[in-house]
């Protein structure tokens, strides 16, 4: 598969790398500020972008890029009809925004605010534990993340995937609570915290606190691998589904539905 990345930062050359390895070839590289990138291109503009991206020849494209452009981006791509797959977090309040310009335009996109299997994995095993622990309200429940001090948003996007998970699997938490804390909490408030720090490629707790013990579920990235091998298997996952028809143009998908 000929594939596009927009976002040419570390995550970017860990997805080339991985996309090369199994098999796929990219035909560029996009961002506005590496130099070794292919095709560099102002700030902000998202159709500089599309345009690069529509003379490549790609056939799919891999978004990772920052907040404060991926908008832009979205706009800019999904027009194309490209397979699209976006990796770059901070944006959950537009989902609905782009859900419509998908199907305005019949493009196609996925995102996830974590392409790792392992973390996929661990939204499951997090509803199902939180599920049973809500029959015992006894126990507090709150999440912690830590990664490098290159991140750009706080807390993170897998951070708030949990959050929503616990929410959506116990009555007993109902408001997500992400800065500091200057009064006692109430007890639907589940808190979200965050730390930056050196070169952490992420790590995500979650805690069920009683009076007698504490049961802890982590998630430890060892590296980037994981999230950039996810994004290249969604996308080839993705086009191949629009191909045999199993998903359909003019959507939103998100990791439940390719795996």
């Amino acid at each position: 598969m000929k594939i596009a990345l927009v976002g040419y930062g570390k995550m970017g050359h860990m997805i080339e790398t991985c996309a090369k390895r199994d098999g796929h070839e990219v035909v560029a590289t996009i961002d506005v500020i590496a130099e070794d990138a292919s095709v560099k291109v102002p700030a902000g503009d998202g159709e500089a972008v599309a345009r690069a991206v529509k003379s490549s020849g790609a056939e799919g494209i891999i978004e990772f890029s920052h907040p404060t452009a991926v908008m832009t981006n979205i706009k800019a791509l999904l027009p194309l009809g490209l397979p699209l797959v976006v990796g770059t977090t901070g944006w959950n309040d537009k989902k609905e925004e782009v859900s419509k310009l998908a199907a305005d335009c019949g493009g196609v996109i996925m995102t996830s605010a974590n392409f790792s299997i392992g973390v996929n994995m661990f939204y499951k095993i997090v509803a199902q534990v939180t599920k049973i622990m809500s029959e015992y309200p006894e126990y507090d429940i709150a999440t912690w993340e830590a990664h490098h001090n290159q991140k750009a948003d706080s807390p993170s996007g897998t951070a708030l995937e949990i959050a929503r998970l616990i929410l959506e699997n116990t009555p007993n938490k109902t408001e997500i609570v992400t800065d500091a804390f200057h009064e006692r909490p109430k007890a639907n408030q589940l808190h979200v915290s965050s730390t930056r720090c050196g070169n952490i490629p992420g790590t995500h707790k979650v805690f069920f606190d009683g009076i007698a013990d504490t049961i802890e579920l982590t998630h430890t990235a060892r590296s980037r691998e994981g999230f950039a091998s996810g994004a290249v298997k969604a996308l080839a996952r993705l086009s191949e589904s629009i191909k045999t028809g199993r998903l359909s143009k003019g959507k939103l998908y998100g990791m439940e539905d390719l795996f």
